[in-house]
């Protein structure tokens, strides 16, 4: 099959699937009865009284606008950092920007911060030390005067060691049950759909930046090649790696913003992608997008749903899902190999 066919038919299964979701839970709905409430939801907004309609409209679609923006943010910001660090094994926390984002989340927690004004002291906290960590990786690339995907590796694993250590650190000292619950929850994911309007600014975010990367494919292609043939083809890679490092953190800080740490997403997805349709990230990142977003979305369903009366963390639901299948990957790659 031709790889143009291979994507359409891909993003038609993803959008497929992503619409049957809204018709899985305690309250099922055919597809049929799918497509009519969510006609309802547009365009009576106000509701109609019917217990379908508001489940629809209060609970599944903002779990569902939400979960796809960030599966499709973590699944483009992985394939990103593959092709900048020229690592497969690379995900959007490689350099320890999820650590950044877990250190001001505890301190967050440990020092009691709620609700500040509308916004979730919480994760504005877990968003500012993912942004500082990544502030400080390219300080340091910076100073060095290389922009390298190892210095920057070995700046982010530096970096980890240290927020890594004071999260430890600040678990053992706070003795309080709830609190410390409350870090373990938030560290293992969680879709909160609140509010609309912080739905709607994620979404333009990942919107924007997956849009940027999209336009920067020629050059994602070209880090594959490495450093030296790019020189040679008058391209200076280091300053771009610096670029998509800074729009990365923006993404990952807002994702962790809404959602707690989720893992997998961002490593697994790319590779599956990129086994059906090649690593020209053209086609890669369009459609890794789409898959992260599916993904995630059916996570947090499995999640809510698995269990009667209880409400997994979707970030476990993807380490259950993800881990299995990534080893049956390096499995298969090394029966290829042979």
């Amino acid at each position: 099959m031709k790889p143009v066919y291979r994507v359409m038919l891909i993003s038609f299964f993803c959008l497929l699937l992503t619409l049957l979701s809204l018709g899985v839970g305690e309250i099922s709905l055919s597809p049929a009865e799918t497509c009519h409430y969510l006609y309802l939801v547009l365009t009576s907004p106000e509701g109609s009284g019917m217990v379908e309609q508001d489940v629809l409209q209060f609970i599944r679609l903002p779990h569902l606008v939400l979960s796809f923006f960030i599966g499709a943010g973590l699944a483009v910001c992985g394939a990103v950092m593959q092709a900048v660090m020229k690592n497969p094994l690379a995900d959007p926390y490689l350099l320890g920007i999820s650590s950044g984002a877990s250190l001001g989340a505890v301190l967050a927690i440990a020092l009691g911060i709620g609700m500040i004004g509308s916004f979730d002291g919480i994760g504005a906290a877990a968003f500012l030390g993912a942004g500082l960590v990544s502030l400080l990786i390219l300080l340091i690339s910076s100073i060095s005067g290389k922009g390298e995907g190892l210095t920057l590796l070995l700046a982010g694993f530096a970096l980890n060691a240290a927020c890594s250590a004071a999260v430890s650190f600040f678990v053992t000292v706070v003795a309080d049950t709830s609190k410390t619950r409350s870090i373990q929850f938030w560290m293992m994911g969680n879709i909160r759909a609140d509010s609309w309007m912080a739905i709607g600014i994620l979404a333009i975010l990942v919107t924007v930046g997956c849009f940027y990367f999209f336009s920067q494919s020629r050059i994602l292609d070209l880090m594959l090649m490495g450093d030296d043939l790019s020189l040679t083809m008058g391209q200076k890679l280091s300053t771009y790696r610096k670029v998509y490092i800074a729009v990365m953190a923006l993404l990952v800080g807002a994702v962790v913003y809404m959602s707690g740490m989720i893992g997998f997403v961002g490593l697994i997805i790319p590779h599956g992608v990129r086994l059906l349709v090649g690593s020209s990230h053209g086609r890669l990142l369009p459609l890794a997008a789409l898959t992260g977003g599916t993904f995630l979305c059916w996570a947090d369903i499995l999640g809510r749903n698995a269990i009667s009366g209880l409400e997994l963390p979707v970030g476990v639901m993807a380490a259950l899902a993800g881990s299995p299948f990534f080893l049956w990957m390096l499995v298969s790659r090394k029966q290829v190999r042979r």
